[in-house]
């Protein structure tokens, strides 16, 4: 049977359109089917692969890790250098005191611990989140995602969760002192890439301090050098009082983290002991390949070319049937006038060899998050195939 056929059989499917593309290797910004053909991937694995696929130093980190050793003890117990290492580079990229890190393997576990230490440290319920947000597909990250057609179906979900309209300033009333934490995308994702006001971030990190809420900043897509910044937050001169992480942090392996501050963090260790527990959190693999990326994002600055090769992207990407652009950095939304005008276009450039994508809630947009070494040579090439897809649709 073929490799497509057993993927249909034994894989659980979320879709009935899944992409079906096969995959063979990748390197760079390029992923190869098995037959040799080229595809440009221009989403970096939904915001995964900020360095692209296989990068050299990631590699290198991971063989040599897994040279030592891999499993040893459930998180928190051992010593293991390359969680030390890379929790100590992070703190290090940090404002204080922002240098306490919990190691989980994803962006949803990284909110789920996140929300539970709000609770455990604030000793409230209340949980704030906005219209549209996207946080994780769990239990608890579903509760306070924002889109109620992703959450009916599994409902009853957390109680206590209420939700806001992102960058509306009236909204921001809603905080108050029943509210344990609000958790909040820096710049939101799966809405189609939206951006608030600075001034809005800095209100609500006053009324949050005015209230006793703890402000949990998702920073799962727009970390790791994605909007022109390592932090996104850094953009609105604020500080959170939990960081959350995930996708770019891992090079391409799984990971996720929570970052707060000691005193904060320190409420994990009584009442009750092992207040959050992950077996496979930090992983001294994924911890390995998570410090490369640090590493190699920072030496080499490559958050500073986002906005440069943004303006690439909005200069080329120019045609009729193109709405508006969104961006922070190269994290972008590319509006059309409809999902049913973009979706050809997206299944054209695909067979063409750019691989690009919609957003979970906002269909008629186009999702560009390209790995960050993309080059200007490399964008040029990618919007000369979108453009083409574009007239090749239109001519049908």
């Amino acid at each position: 049977m073929s490799q497509r056929q057993l993927f249909l059989d034994h894989l659980a499917q979320t879709t009935h359109f899944p992409l079906m593309l096969e995959i063979e290797r990748a390197e760079g910004i390029y992923m190869y089917s098995p037959d040799g053909k080229r595809y440009l991937d221009l989403i970096s694995g939904i915001g995964v692969s900020n360095l692209g696929h296989r990068h050299p130093k990631v590699v290198r980190a991971v063989k040599e890790q897994v040279d030592q050793y891999m499993h040893v003890m459930v998180y928190g117990e051992f010593v293991q250098s390359p969680q030390v290492q890379l929790a100590e580079a992070l703190a290090k990229t940090l404002p204080s005191p922002l240098n306490s890190c919990y190691l989980v393997n994803s962006g949803s576990e990284a909110v789920e611990g996140a929300l539970k230490l709000a609770k455990r440290f604030t000793g409230r319920h209340e949980l704030i989140s906005c219209v549209d947000a996207y946080h994780g597909s769990t239990q608890g990250s579903l509760s306070v995602c924002g889109n109620e057609g992703f959450k009916q179906a599994y409902r009853p979900l957390l109680p206590g969760v209420q939700h806001i309209r992102f960058g509306n300033y009236d909204d921001l009333e809603h905080i108050s002192e029943r509210t344990a934490a609000v958790i909040i995308e820096t710049v939101q994702g799966e809405a189609g890439v939206r951006v608030a006001k600075k001034d809005y971030f800095q209100i609500l990190r006053e009324r949050c301090y005015q209230t006793g809420t703890l402000l949990i900043l998702d920073e799962i897509q727009a970390g790791f050098g994605r909007t022109g910044k390592f932090w996104a937050f850094e953009h609105y001169g604020i500080v959170p009082d939990i960081l959350v992480s995930a996708k770019g942090m891992g090079g391409g392996m799984p990971i996720g983290a929570f970052m707060s501050s000691p005193e904060i963090m320190g409420t994990l260790r009584e009442n009750p002991i092992l207040g959050h527990i992950s077996t496979f959190g930090g992983h001294p693999v994924s911890a390995a390949a998570s410090l490369a990326t640090l590493q190699t994002i920072q030496e080499e600055k490559l958050y500073k070319q986002a906005d440069h090769k943004a303006g690439l992207f909005k200069k080329l990407l120019r045609h009729p049937k193109i709405k508006e652009i969104r961006h922070k950095g190269l994290m972008m939304a590319v509006a059309f006038e409809s999902f049913e005008v973009l979706k050809p276009i997206i299944d054209r450039a695909i067979e063409l060899g750019v691989v690009t994508d919609w957003f979970l809630y906002c269909d008629n947009a186009m999702r560009i998050a390209p790995p960050l070494i993309i080059t200007d040579e490399e964008i040029e090439e990618a919007c000369d195939i979108i453009l083409r897809a574009i007239e090749e649709v239109n001519l049908k």
